[in-house]
């Protein structure tokens, strides 16, 4: 890394003058209220491209319940979108802001008559809060409000007068891929049902248990085939309540997870205690800033905190990959959307949440032992193999390298196994070293190829570690691979065949969604995915002056991606695309490159621009946190720029103070000095009082708490 980093000529501020704002800093997060929650929007996102979810959860919950609408587009993936005014449900289960819709189980459906099958609402009707949703219906004339626990859901519906209660309950709805092939309900007593749902689409075989406990006793009204069934409850004064527990395992399960996290009927209680979950973890991280920062900011911890889900019951037994039932000694998660979370998302948690670190790596071997690899994108027990890569590995070595895996050698062996396999084109790339186009006989041939070296690079990282020489010589020297798609005559990133010849023709702006050599993307933006070794990527370049000449044109550079690119592709600067994750580390390689003055303007821009309190505030969908946790570690000025292990490079802070609960009761805080918007430059850096000289600091740094001071300016 280069350590000309902090050179920059501006004033420093007086001792005393620093003093005193430290000292008013301080005074001012004592005294602020330490409601957090306050700041969550969950409507930021809902509209555009942003595809979160909006109901009631609590962080890492398997049960996200909310309304379900028709699958209009790719834009309805987590099951609403703010543009939509036609609720046909109410599931217990969403993604959020994935690409490929699924889920939407167990849909309620308050109805006026047994021939109702949707619901119209205006957004004036309804009320969004941490762990809380209601809307006002008028046909039916009916309030519904909605709140849960981790794999509880609890209803309420509110009518004007004493009355029975006709609810509907929909095993065939669903969104987006998903289709129901199999399902039952069965009414074990007056006030409880029991069932399940399998249903196949994104996920290949998917089970979801269910237990449904009523206020007051119910009767089946009528039966619409094998998957909808409408209840009449009994007549009251009261308002309806309805429990709703889930289970990957089975039906007495989901019981027994009622039984321990939602045993009474205190429906405000367990808002209350869902809106105080999202305040414990909001907590990790204390920021100062304006209300909209806040707002952009907490927002975004709210999505990053949405997943991974817990996929086990309360009693740690869960569905393997395996398709049989297991039982552990720690929580087994799902919803692992590794393509997109592994490039900030999971180095973020690794700061704010290392009591979870021990669940994921668990989690990702045992996966690894039952199906033979380490996972690439799993939802609900299943492996869906979405995207390109083996974007597990390198969460797992990341978490080898940073001390939270106990056996190493048992992570290691994942790794190596899962690098080692023969599918998804890892078997072309071990018998060529390189993944030929004509070869492989399908596309995206460079983008599957660089994101294996990414994984590369970080198993070599791990053997090197255990001292396995010559499995670190193989997997570093395959991680360098990506030389071979280099062409030193265009300065891109290119297709090449069994010969060792470019595809023609070229065009390195035009792209087609997974039709063409890259995912999501074009050869501007792939040209620069080695964020392993940018520094054997500049040597390609010939020089550093050579490398920065073509970088900077990736920002100035347009033109028309065609018809059919991706619609990921939005948020451009130029080439660079913030939409779509692979984009996501190159600002941060002006930086690592000791070009931090390049780098501050374009991360200001983004933050700036790209994240607001808007419906449409995320300028790409969101990906199951990876968006947003971009955002919040670039608001505090750092970033991991190298996926596995690597120093998280300081960048711009549009923060003046944020304090990061790091475990063991210890804080690492980030001051920000004479930070504005004009000052976005970093002109001296301490770390716990001693200068740095270079422009990042080590994991282990932030893990053992203390103080990183960034004193700003401007170029002026």
């Amino acid at each position: 890394m280069n350590n000309d980093f902090f050179n920059l000529s501006t004033f420093q501020p007086s001792m005393k003058r620093t003093i005193f704002s430290l000292f008013l800093s301080m005074a001012c997060i004592a005294m602020s209220a330490q409601d957090f929650a306050r700041y969550i929007d969950q409507r930021i996102g809902t509209g555009g491209n942003g595809h979160v979810f909006l109901g009631a959860n609590v962080p890492w919950g398997l049960v996200q319940v909310g309304p379900n609408q028709y699958t209009r587009g790719w834009d309805w993936t987590s099951g609403y979108h703010d543009s939509d005014s036609i609720m046909i449900g109410f599931g217990h289960m969403h993604l959020s802001g994935t690409g490929i819709g699924e889920l939407g189980d167990v849909a309620f459906i308050p109805m006026a008559d047994s021939r109702q099958r949707e619901m119209k609402f205006t957004h004036d009707d309804e009320t969004v809060a941490p762990g809380y949703y209601s809307v006002q219906l008028h046909e039916p004339d009916m309030k519904v409000e909605l709140t849960a626990t981790q794999r509880v859901a609890m209803h309420r519906y509110t009518q004007p007068s004493s009355s029975s209660f006709l609810l509907g309950i929909d095993l065939a709805q669903c969104i987006g891929w998903d289709k129901m092939t199999e399902c039952h309900i069965v009414q074990d007593e007056a006030t409880r049902l029991s069932g399940y749902r399998r249903g196949t689409g994104w996920a290949r075989d998917r089970w979801t248990y269910f237990t449904i406990e009523f206020s007051v006793p119910v009767k089946l009204e009528e039966q619409t085939g094998d998957t909808l069934y409408i209840f009449r409850t009994a007549k009251t004064s009261q308002p309806l309540l309805v429990k709703v527990a889930l289970s990957p395992t089975s039906a007495g399960d989901a019981w027994l997870n009622m039984l321990t996290e939602m045993p009474g009927w205190d429906f405000d209680e367990v808002r209350r205690q869902a809106y105080d979950a999202w305040n414990r973890e909001l907590s990790r991280i204390r920021i100062e800033g304006d209300e909209e920062r806040k707002t952009v900011f907490y927002t975004a911890m709210y999505h990053l905190l949405t997943a991974p889900s817990v996929f086990c019951n309360a009693d740690k037994s869960f569905r393997g990959a395996d398709g049989q039932n297991h039982k552990a000694d720690y929580t087994t998660l799902t919803t692992l959307s590794l393509w997109d979370t592994y490039r900030a998302a999971h180095p973020l948690l690794t700061i704010i949440c290392p009591e979870m670190q021990r669940d994921i790596a668990e989690t990702f071997m045992d996966i690894n032992d039952r199906q033979g690899r380490l996972p690439v994108w799993h939802l609900m027990g299943n492996e869906t193999d979405c995207m390109v890569g083996n974007p597990g590995a390198i969460v797992l070595a990341d978490l080898v390298l940073k001390g939270f895996v106990e056996n190493k050698e048992r992570a290691y062996q994942a790794l190596k196994q899962t690098q080692l396999h023969d599918g998804r084109l890892l078997g072309t790339l071990k018998e060529y070293g390189y993944i030929p186009y004509d070869v492989a006989d399908e596309g995206e041939t460079v983008a599957k190829a660089l994101e294996y070296c990414i994984a590369d690079d970080a198993v070599a990282r791990v053997a090197k570690l255990l001292g396995h020489k010559d499995d670190y010589r193989y997997f570093h020297n395959r991680s360098r691979s990506y030389r071979k798609y280099f062409d030193t005559q265009t300065g891109f990133m290119r297709a090449i065949d069994s010969k060792g010849t470019f595809r023609e023709p070229f065009d390195p702006i035009k792209s087609r969604h997974r039709d063409d050599d890259y995912t999501e993307g074009n050869a501007w933006q792939y040209t620069w995915l080695v964020p392993h070794d940018v520094d054997g990527l500049v040597q390609l370049f010939g020089n550093k002056q050579k490398f920065m000449q073509k970088f900077d044109e990736f920002f100035r550079t347009e033109g028309d991606m065609g018809e059919f690119a991706s619609p990921d592709i939005s948020g451009l600067i130029g080439q660079y695309a913030h939409g779509n994750e692979p984009s996501h580390h190159m600002i941060y390689m002006y930086s690592y490159l000791g070009e931090s003055r390049k780098a501050a303007p374009l991360l200001r821009k983004v933050m700036d621009e790209m994240y607001h309190t808007g419906r449409d505030g995320l300028i790409g969908n969101e990906d199951v946190g990876q968006m947003s946790a971009w955002y919040i570690l670039s608001a505090m000025g750092l970033y991991q720029m190298e996926p596995a292990g690597g120093d998280f490079i300081i960048g711009s802070p549009v923060l003046d103070r944020a304090e990061i609960s790091v475990g063991n009761g210890k804080t690492f805080t980030v001051v920000a000095e004479n930070n504005s918007r004009e000052n976005i430059y970093v002109s001296a850096a301490y770390l716990n009082g001693k200068r740095l000289k270079r422009g990042s600091i080590a994991f282990s740094d932030i893990a053992r708490g203390g103080t990183l001071r960034l004193v700003m300016g401007n170029l002026k």
